[in-house]
Parts: structure tokens; sequence; C-alpha cells
């Protein structure tokens, strides 16, 4: 099936949001020594697309990874997943919001120890709710409004102020024009997109840092002892915690609980059912290498 002249404007767009976001999360990934992945070949995967696969076992191509520890050859640990995301019209920006969520919370999810970054970089039109729905979900997001992009567009002699009833013979023509942009124009354009949108987007990326150079500033550890009480009425839990006698004794033990809190405000829970599996959880957290 043909692709519709606004379609691939959208796509064409998508394309330079991302080329505007790599250059500074290289920059940052190189004095870390982390890998950044992006589409483009890799010695240790099949194809071009940067695919993931989720707690459930469904995979997801996704736009950028951080990862610890990752090169060419050998995955990492991912630290960060980041997209980024175009859209002309409000009516769609619920269901481009639901569809990263879709991808990236079951695949951090499974990462757990990890407690990666996620970010989404948007553009265009997106609704509030839409962007409060990411927010409640733990996704730092940035919006560079479509103004922004019109405004940038507007100095190479390129119209892109386009709405719902714009006919596809501008979206070809646009299409066309920035198609045609040689490279240094291209990056003028990216360049006053990126000057437009400079505080929100340092600020992003002050977040992105703040989580990935993260330092443990508190491990609270909890081992719990006695048996299980199981109880058909809360009047029934509530009559055994009256009469329960605190005083130390001497209990089986049941499991560790443990808290790690970070310096940025992050935190990551463990229950354990042996000594064994909570030392190794606490060393993969603190990156300490085992015995």
């Amino acid at each position: 099936m043909a692709q519709s002249p606004a379609h691939r404007f959208g796509q064409m767009i998508g394309d330079l949001l991302e080329e505007i976001v790599e250059p500074h999360l290289r920059a940052y990934c190189d004095k870390r020594g982390l890998y950044l992945d992006r589409k483009g070949k890799r010695a240790c995967r099949k194809g071009k697309k940067v695919t993931w696969t989720d707690k459930f076992g469904n995979s997801h191509d996704l736009d950028f990874v951080i990862e610890a520890g990752g090169s060419d050859c050998e995955p990492g640990r991912p630290v960060a997943f980041i997209e980024t995301a175009w859209r002309s019209y409000k009516k769609h920006s619920k269901a481009k919001a639901q569809e990263i969520q879709g991808a990236v919370l079951p695949i951090a999810e499974s990462r757990w120890k990890d407690k990666p970054f996620m970010g989404a970089v948007l553009a265009g039109v997106f609704t509030a709710p839409s962007i409060a729905q990411m927010a409640a979900c733990n996704f730092r997001t940035v919006l560079l409004p479509d103004t922004s992009v019109i405004a940038a567009f507007k100095t190479a002699g390129i119209d892109v102020g386009f709405n719902e009833k714009t006919p596809d013979e501008k979206f070809a023509e646009a299409v066309r024009q920035i198609g045609a942009l040689p490279p240094g124009k291209r990056q003028a354009v990216k360049d006053e997109i990126y000057r437009l949108n400079a505080p929100v987007l340092e600020g992003f990326f002050r977040d992105l840092a703040k989580s990935i150079d993260r330092t443990v500033r508190r491990v609270v550890v909890v081992p719990l002892y006695g048996s299980e009480l199981g109880f058909d009425a809360v009047a029934d839990a509530l009559g055994f915690l009256d009469g329960h006698d605190q005083s130390p004794g001497s209990f089986e033990f049941r499991k560790y609980e443990i808290i790690v809190r970070f310096s940025n405000g992050d935190s990551i829970d463990g229950t354990f059912g042996d000594k064994d599996a909570a030392i190794e959880f606490l060393k993969y957290v603190g990156r300490v290498d085992s015995d």
C-alpha cells in the first residue's frame, strides 16, 4: 500500500527529532564510558532495529537505549530507555503516548534491578492529559511545541504549518523540500529547533544524568522471622494484634526485605527467601563484582 504524504512527513520529522537528540546522548555516553544503542548495524544482533523483549516475551522496537557495559559485540545492562515522537494532531497524541508506555514499561519492569531511566522527547501537538499520563508512569517527558518546529523550518523557506484539513499536495511538497535540503541547511534547521527549546531539552538531559549518575545513599535490610498467620476477616486480624506479644523470642527465619535508596530519590525494593539471593541482589545493584 502506498504511503500517504502526511504519514511520510511525520516520519521525516520523527527522523529529524532523533538526529537532534542523538548527539547529546552520544556525547554523554562517551564521557562516561556507556554504550548508546540506536537503529543501525551492531555485531551482537540481527538487523538494524533496536529490539528488546519485555517481561511477557513480546518484542518492541525502540529509539535509544543507554547501556552500562555494552559494546558493539556485547549487550549491556540498560540504564535508560529514551523514545522520540512527533504528532501533528491532538487526536493522535494519546494513542502515541500509550504506544510508548506499552513498549517501554514492561521492558523496564523486567529489568527492575537496574531501575532504568524512562524518557520521551515529544514534538508537535500532544494534549496535557497524554503528557500527564506518561508522567504518572514515571516517564520524564518534554514537549517541543509545533510552533517551534514550524518556525525552524520557516528559516529554510519551508512551510510545515499543517492541520487536519491540509491537503496531501502540501504535505507532498514539504516532503520534497525537506528531502532536498542540503546537509548544511538541514543542520541549521535542527540547530534552530534545539535553540528554541534549549531550556526544556537541557533540563531533560540533566535529569537523565542525575538518574544514571546516581549513587547508593542508604541500604535498609529487614530480616523477618515467625510463621505467617492468615485471617478470614479484619476483625480476626485486629484481635490477634491486640493480644500479640512483641517481646523478642526465638522464631524461624522467613525472608529478607531490602530497600536500596539512591541519591536521586530512586529506590529499588526486593524480597528474598535466602541469604545468597539477597547478597546477589545487593552486589548487582551496587555494581560489586561477585566473589
